[in-house]
């Protein structure tokens, strides 16, 4: 075993909590659970055991996977699975992010679009990896609720997806968000974390500000992400 790479096939959930989130709603992917020698044998454990042993997913205990995949003393349960390929649907509202570039952001947002009911995430690239294990332990396993399409280019996400109402984040956006009545299926569009969206997305759809006092410049992406997804999807709830 090695550290994690990039072009790896597998990915790994560090953690029993992230574990069972993959177990239960990505059980498909699972290859394999990392039990550590100081792990306590008690509920969770028993769980966990049962539920591998209904999946048919083999446990190895074994403490060299811990130090070679995690850098947390507390973790004691590792959950290896196969990078999966499932496509956002053409029905259903995004979360795009375009070019971001840091694996903690990234797997907040993730948490939060689960959180609001939107799952279904599009990646522009160039972009931080969704599957690296930081991302998956920032996601809190929200990762294996999600449906996520991989783009080159915000154009080509346009061929296959533009019929949508589009609503770029941006400073100098049309329209504030406490005036935005959004239209389903929509698409909520967020730059990289230093740059923001390029001016070319001003001509995108309606963009849109979030409104703050001079006391900072702006947001950073997780939180603005997060105000964004609970304003489109109050209503839902």
């Amino acid at each position: 075993m090695k550290r994690y790479r990039r072009e790896d096939e597998v990915s790994y959930a560090l953690g029993i909590t992230l574990t069972f989130e993959l177990l239960k709603f990505s059980p498909e992917y699972a290859t394999k659970v990392y039990i550590h020698s100081q792990m306590q044998r008690g509920e969770s454990f028993d769980k966990l055991s049962s539920l591998c042993k209904e999946l048919k997913i083999p446990m190895e205990f074994s403490d060299k996977p811990f130090n070679i995949l995690s850098q947390k003393e507390n973790c004691f349960c590792i959950g290896e699975f196969k990078k999966f390929d499932r496509p956002v649907s053409k029905g259903a509202n995004h979360v795009v992010l375009h070019n971001p570039s840091n694996a903690g952001n990234m797997g907040t947002i993730m948490r939060s679009a689960a959180g609001f009911g939107i799952t279904d995430l599009v990646i522009i690239t160039p972009a931080v990896d969704h599957f690296d294990p930081k991302t998956v332990r920032a996601s809190m396993g929200a990762l294996f609720h999600l449906n996520i399409s991989v783009f080159s280019s915000f154009e080509e996400y346009k061929e296959q997806y533009g019929n949508r109402e589009m609503y770029p984040f941006m400073l100098k956006a049309k329209k504030k968000l406490s005036e935005l009545k959004v239209k389903k299926p929509y698409s909520l569009i967020f730059g990289n974390e230093a740059t923001g969206l390029p001016d070319s997305f001003l001509n995108e759809g309606t963009s849109v500000i979030i409104s703050h006092s001079n006391r900072i410049d702006s947001l950073n992406l997780p939180i603005a992400a997060s105000i964004a997804l609970y304003e489109a999807t109050k209503e839902d709830f």
